[in-house]
């Protein structure tokens, strides 16, 4: 069996020489060798202008990570601000419960103290929407025009 595949792969070689040797003084049409290098050149400046749109596009992808990330950080600033002024303010309604001089008056301290933060949590709330609105109607926007640049830019690279 292995003489058999020895002889086969022998044959093939001579074949492949031979067919080397006939074809060595054969030379290649003008015509296809010019189409050729045409359609080489073609293809070398579509990659060209193909990988400007990917770098380009990859660097707009970038910026708006980084607007997205500015963004998010704002909220979370504002959060923080937030539970740090509600915190000291629950820590005043405390004391000033501490110090009430009778059950009624603690009470209404107490009751005073809720309604005021059930109002602040409320405008709390609405900054946070219209800033997270603004914030994602923000990226949404730039997203769009990085997309519709991009296509623009491949429609012109083909």
């Amino acid at each position: 069996m292995n003489d058999q595949v020895k002889n086969i792969n022998d044959q093939f070689a001579k074949q492949a020489e031979e067919m080397m040797k006939a074809l060595k003084d054969v030379k290649m049409p003008e015509n296809i060798q010019a189409a050729t290098e045409e359609n080489i050149t073609k293809t070398r400046e579509v990659y060209e202008k193909a990988s400007v749109v990917a770098k380009d596009t990859g660097k707009a992808i970038e910026g708006l990570s980084d607007t997205a990330q500015k963004g998010a950080k704002q909220i979370s600033d504002k959060i923080m601000t937030n539970i740090e002024g509600n915190t000291e303010a629950a820590f005043k309604a405390a004391a000033a419960v501490a110090k009430a001089r009778s059950l009624p008056e603690a009470a209404k301290l107490n009751t005073d103290f809720f309604q005021q933060q059930i109002a602040i949590a409320n405008e709390q709330s609405k900054e946070l929407y219209e800033m997270a609105s603004k914030l994602a109607k923000k990226n949404a926007d730039a997203w769009n025009s990085t997309a519709a640049k991009t296509f623009e830019q491949l429609k012109k690279t083909a």
